[in-house]
C-alpha cells in the first residue's frame, strides 16, 4: 500500500515562495511518475506539474513560476513555487502514477493510483 503524505502548505503573501514536500512509501519509489495537482473551493482538481525518472513539466499558466523535482533517495518529491499569487490559493495534493502511459496522460488527475490528503496554500493579497 502506498502512502503519500504532503507538507509545507501555509499563509504566504503575494510574490512570496513556498516549498511543498511529499513524501512516499510502500513503493520502489523512482520507478513512477509523480504528479501534483490543486483544487480550490468550487473548482475541479487542476493539473500542476509532473515529473517521471527522465521527465518534467509543469501546467502552461505555471512556467516559470513552480519547479516539480524529486529525491529518490529520500522517497520524496518537491513542488517550488514562487511570484506566488491569489489565485494560487488551493489545496494542494500529490499523486502517484503506477502506470508509464505517455507524457499527455500526466495531466489527467484520473490517470493517478493514489492520492496524498493535501496541504493547503493561501496566499493573500
Amino acid at each position: 500500500q502506498v502512502q503519500l503524505v504532503e507538507s509545507g502548505g501555509g499563509l504566504v503573501q503575494a510574490g512570496g515562495s513556498l516549498r511543498l514536500s511529499c513524501a512516499a512509501s510502500g513503493r520502489t519509489f523512482s520507478r513512477y511518475a509523480m504528479g501534483w495537482f490543486r483544487q480550490a473551493p468550487g473548482k475541479e482538481r487542476e493539473f500542476v506539474a509532473a515529473i517521471s525518472w527522465s521527465a518534467s513539466f509543469a501546467a502552461d499558466s505555471m512556467k516559470g513560476r513552480f519547479t516539480i523535482s524529486r529525491e529518490n533517495a529520500k522517497n520524496t518529491v518537491f513542488l517550488q513555487m514562487n511570484s506566488l499569487k491569489p489565485e494560487d490559493t488551493a489545496v494542494y495534493y500529490c499523486a502517484l502514477k503506477m502506470s508509464p502511459g505517455t507524457i499527455a496522460t500526466w495531466r489527467l488527475a484520473d490517470e493517478y493510483d493514489y492520492w496524498g490528503q493535501g496541504t493547503q496554500v493561501t496566499v493573500s493579497s
